[in-house]
Formats: C-alpha cells, sequence, structure tokens
C-alpha cells in the first residue's frame, strides 16, 4: 500500500518526491559552475592546511583531549581554560603565506572553528572566540587580507560538531559522554541554524573563499549536507564543498593516506579507515573520475606538539605528492603553528625544500591528471595535455631506463632539470632513455616524454 504525503514549502504544497529532487538538485552536477570550480581544484594540486588555536598552548591535539580523554592528559576544565592565555604576539599572517607560496602550496585552508567550538574568527554568535582572548583580534580576518593581498585562494575549516553549543549537546555532561551529538533532543535544529549563520559568516565577511572544508566525523546525515552545499552554492558559486558534511558534494578526502587506486565517481573512499571499494586500478575516463584530496601531516599530530619529534623526510613529502598526483588528487599539507604564531623551524626546511624541487618540476605537477602507467615498479606517472611526465624514484645504477607499456609515437624526451633533451629509443610499445651525463635528483627525477 502506498500513502500520498505532502510538504509545504514557501506556501506551496508539494509532493515528498518533489521535494527530495528538489534537494537532490542543489548538489547536482548540472550546476553550471561545476566544471570551472573543479578544474580550479584539480589544476592547483598543492595546498597548505592549518591547524591552529588555544590547544597549542598544551601541546595537545585540537578538540580530541575532552572527547576521547586520556588518563594523566589535560582535563577538561583545563582545556576550557586555554583561550584566557592565548595571545600569539608573533603571529604574522602575511608570512604564513609567503611560507606557502615558497613551498609551491597554491592554497590555504585554515581552521576557522574546530570540534571543540573555539572560533578562529569573530563570529558574531558565540562569545567564544578569538577575539575574547588576551590577543582580541580575528585571526581568520587577518590571513584573509594576507592571502587576498598575495592572491593565494583561502578556504575554511569548519567543523559540524560543536562541543561548546547547548543545542548541539548536552553540555551539562562531560565532552567524552555525548561528543557525537545528539540530534534526537528538541534543539537539534536551532543548533543547524547557528551553523548555517556561521557558514554564512564566514562567505560573507572574509572574501572570495575557495573552500569550505567541512569535518562532520560520524553520522554525518544528521547535519542535512544539502541545506549547507545550497547555501555555499547561493553565497560562493565557485567556493568548494569536500564529502564531510553527509553528501559527496565536490571531492571526497581519504586522510593521512593514499586511496587504493584512481577515485571514480560512485565508488567509496574511506577517511582515515582504507575501506576502498571500486576504485579504478587504470586511468578512467575523464567523466568518471571523482575528484580527491589527502590531507596529512608532517609529523604525527595535527595541532602543534613540542614533543612530536617523527617529522616526515623532505623525500617522503615531496614523493607523496607524487603519488597523490599519478591518481588525479590533490595534496593538502598540515602545519600545525606554535602558541607565539610561527611555524616551527622543521616545518619551514621541508616546506622550502618541497618548493625547490617545484621550482623546477611543477610543470609535472600542477594542472595535470592521473597517469597512464599506474603499476611503475621505479616510478609513477602524471599526465598533461599530449605530454606524459614520468617521475623516478629509483634511478638505474647503470644503463638506460626501461619504460614498458608507452603507447602511441613519441616525438621527444627532456629531462625537466635544464630542460634538455634526452636521448631515446621507443620499439614494440618499450621507451628506452639513455641516461647517461643525467644526475639523478635525490627526491624524484622528472622527465616528459612529448607525444607526436
Amino acid at each position: 500500500m502506498t500513502t500520498s504525503r505532502r510538504l509545504r514549502i514557501a506556501g506551496v504544497a508539494l509532493p515528498l518526491v518533489a521535494v527530495l529532487c528538489l534537494m537532490v538538485r542543489a548538489g547536482a552536477a548540472d550546476d553550471p559552475d561545476d566544471a570551472a570550480r573543479l578544474k580550479r581544484f584539480n589544476d592547483l594540486k598543492f595546498g597548505m592546511f592549518i591547524h591552529w588555536g588555544p590547544y597549542s598552548l598544551a601541546s595537545v591535539e585540537a578538540s580530541w583531549p575532552i572527547m576521547t580523554p586520556k588518563p594523566g592528559g589535560i582535563s577538561e576544565a583545563e582545556y576550557r581554560a586555554l583561550p584566557k592565555r592565548f595571545n600569539p604576539v608573533r603571529f604574522d599572517p602575511a608570512a604564513w603565506v609567503r611560507l606557502a607560496k615558497a613551498a609551491g602550496q597554491r592554497y590555504m585552508v585554515f581552521t576557522s572553528k574546530h570540534h571543540d567550538g573555539f572560533c578562529m574568527f569573530d563570529s558574531a554568535f558565540t562569545d567564544y572566540k578569538i577575539t575574547n582572548t588576551p590577543y582580541g583580534k580575528d585571526i581568520s580576518a587577518m590571513l584573509a587580507k594576507a592571502a587576498r593581498d598575495e592572491q593565494m585562494p583561502i578556504g575554511f575549516y569548519y567543523s559540524p560538531p560543536d562541543l561548546n553549543h547547548p543545542g548541539f549537546r548536552d553540555t551539562s555532561k562531560p565532552s567524552s559522554a555525548n561528543w557525537r551529538g545528539e540530534p534526537s533532543r528538541p534543539e537539534w535544529p536551532l543548533y543547524l541554524s547557528y551553523m548555517e549563520l556561521q557558514v554564512r559568516e564566514l562567505l560573507t565577511r572574509y572574501g572570495d573563499v575557495f573552500v569550505v572544508w567541512f569535518d562532520g566525523l560520524g553520522q554525518q546525515e544528521k547535519y542535512d549536507g544539502t541545506r549547507f552545499l545550497r547555501t555555499v552554492r547561493e553565497l560562493q558559486p565557485m567556493a568548494l564543498v569536500n564529502n564531510r558534511v553527509g553528501l559527496t558534494a565536490d571531492f571526497v578526502t581519504p586522510e593521512q593516506r593514499m586511496p587504493k587506486g584512481i577515485p571514480t565517481k560512485g565508488s567509496r573512499v574511506g577517511m582515515t579507515n582504507p575501506d576502498d571499494a571500486g576504485l579504478a586500478a587504470d586511468p578512467p575516463a575523464p567523466e568518471a573520475f571523482q575528484p580527491w584530496e589527502t590531507c596529512m601531516t608532517i609529523n604525527q599530530t595535527w595541532a602543534y606538539n613540542a614533543g612530536d619529534r617523527a617529522f616526515k623526510s623532505t623525500t617522503e613529502l615531496i614523493r607523496t605528492l607524487v603519488e597523490v598526483a599519478s591518481r588525479g588528487g590533490n595534496f593538502l599539507l598540515n602545519v600545525g603553528p606554535a602558541p607565539d604564531g610561527t611555524i616551527q623551524p622543521e616545518f619551514e626546511e621541508r616546506l622550502l625544500a618541497i618548493g625547490a624541487w617545484l621550482k623546477v618540476n611543477g610543470e609535472a605537477i600542477y594542472g595535470t591528471t592521473y597517469g597512464p602507467l599506474q603499476r611503475l615498479p621505479f616510478g609513477r606517472t602524471t599526465a598533461k595535455g599530449a605530454t606524459t611526465y614520468l617521475h623516478v624514484f629509483d634511478w638505474p645504477a647503470e644503463g638506460p631506463l626501461a619504460v614498458p607499456g608507452v603507447r602511441g609515437p613519441v616525438r621527444a624526451v627532456r629531462l625537466l632539470s635544464g630542460n634538455r633533451p634526452v636521448a631515446f629509443t621507443h620499439r614494440a610499445g618499450t621507451l628506452t632513455i639513455q641516461t647517461g651525463g643525467i644526475t639523478p635528483d635525490a627526491h624524484a627525477t622528472v622527465l616528459a616524454i612529448d607525444a607526436r
């Protein structure tokens, strides 16, 4: 038996199926700005993620110490008191933007609000914010202006969970008791309205926003993602939206890892859990590709942690960038600034080294897509137009480099370092590259294979 169900929107009664269709179309692929928005995202390839807030004072992660407290760790009361002494007097937003540019990063994403609910922007709808600290200034506004002055796209991470808001959870209880939120409480709609008000602030007061990077954790359907996608599209049609508010939106976001293949539309890409399914082992048709971005840390933690010395090497970071680009993705590499507002020298050293490599080899990263050869044992490929870029990790100790599976005629092979031609032969699908006189790059040596 079926029943007719109707909802009233703007005074007009509509069948429920019509309402659902309207909701689906709010994020549909026929969005007129879709192609331009995604091309811009895919072309930029490399960004800077910034996790920063009062939690840096305690050298702990953002929010998680009060969500899943550990014996002997910081208490919730101590954590909540941190904003009272947060005063990053050495914060220089222009220096952060200059560092990102020198690193070859072409967009930035800043944590405007993490799960704890503390706002690093001057929201009109809460007192739990940066302008009520000893520092007293709107850090998000300062960073957005510095980015705008340098023509650096900037976006905002915004957490749907908010442990400080009484509509999100019963705040009379410890955060650890109900940090996942309580959507069954009558206050929940008020919380979603609060969320929308803050998202509208970010989209109307801070200039062009490159991305609204939601982080909804589990059971994201409770946030009514279609509502927030519609809000972003209404206010800034070119702003991207990621997949952590209950819908796929523009791009998917594995975290601290690589997907097992090339993401395609309809495939499943896990976040921290490598629960991937339906990914392509070989290059898919362009229209089947699902844009994606992985976010990773330089050490082991997102926020500043004075005791975390497990820094990834420059070589590992550059090769990760190559791995990501070879599968068509973007790489969002995180820094956790110190409580005084500076970025620690170990981060700067690695970022500047990545930037130096990109000055020589950026042609093989920016504006590229997944490469035609996905399972080479010694390196990876990216592609742009009629050119395939071969990123060699393991240079042969002696003799030529044989690259199997190269289809079609080859016009030239170039070493990007010095843009010098390299001798080659191409027979029966194998490209043989002469390596004499080439000093391999310690991180990755890049050759351009130009088709006829």
